[in-house]
């Protein structure tokens, strides 16, 4: 969460990152897709559209798979030396579910919901460490959108101390959208982010979903604008802002001991 000024980034979620969830070669892509299995991202070499790639590229829009050109070095790397063949893909290292699911869940333990939105959430350790606080908080589903954001792998896993095989996590392709059906459910939206009230004088009893922006440029404006209320952490020493795993701890904690006297 921002105070006035942007987060300072940790680390950039570089695919290197998290070639323990790789699937290179045309073949192995192929059988990835038809396999059924949530894919966050395939990876395409810039100029390769022959052959069997064009129907894999269909076959991936068509299921609103991401699909990302990028040149052969960084595909050479990120499929660490596997023959890619010009393709590579990501699958997510846990499913994703529906929002109703998320919903349905809190209305099953007799709850209001409470949802987490990660905005644009880039650097994986951050990712599973705000799942971790989300989970440990009774949250009861996380929120992420399908492009501009850290993917479900392995690193997430590892940071997020087991919490990701609890938390359930539905991936959308509009945030906006998102938060506008939410609305309609409703929920009241809050953000994370500078200039607003004090969290721990808003009331959070009710069915609520929090957004917490990236670390370079914290909730975008267009879900602010859609917000019903904004929070702020007080800041009293010399840096500006919490990491954004921090800030998700310190307003969700405070969530779950307003819904839990």
């Amino acid at each position: 969460m921002r105070n006035g000024r942007d987060f300072r980034r940790e680390r950039n979620a570089e695919p290197n990152e998290i070639s323990d969830n790789v699937t290179a070669g045309r073949n192995s892509v192929r059988e990835l897709l038809s396999s059924g299995r949530d894919i966050d991202k395939i990876f395409v070499q810039k100029g390769e559209r022959t052959g069997s790639i064009t129907s894999l590229i269909a076959e991936a829009r068509s299921r609103s798979i991401p699909v990302v050109e990028c040149e052969k070095a960084k595909l050479d790397h990120i499929s660490g030396g596997i023959n890619h063949q010009g393709i590579a893909a990501f699958s997510a290292e846990k499913e994703y579910c529906e929002i109703d699911d998320i919903i349905n869940y809190a209305e099953e333990k007799g709850q209001k919901p409470l949802i987490v939105i990660a905005d644009r959430i880039e650097d994986p350790h951050n990712l599973g460490a705000l799942i971790r606080a989300a989970e440990v908080a009774g949250a009861h589903g996380l929120i992420i959108p399908k492009r501009k954001g850290a993917m479900l792998t392995q690193v997430v896993s590892k940071a997020s101390a087991g919490a990701l095989e609890h938390l359930r996590i539905a991936k959308v392709t509009n945030l906006a959208m998102t938060v506008e059906d939410l609305k309609k459910r409703g929920l009241w939206i809050f953000a994370a982010e500078a200039g607003g009230e004090k969290y721990y004088e808003q009331d959070m009893t009710c069915p609520a979903a929090i957004i917490l922006g990236s670390e370079g440029h914290g909730v975008a404006k267009l879900l602010l604008d859609k917000c019903d209320f904004v929070l702020s952490i007080p800041m009293y020493g010399k840096v500006n802002s919490f990491n954004v795993a921090a800030a998700a701890a310190v307003i969700l904690c405070e969530a779950a001991r307003q819904r839990n006297p």
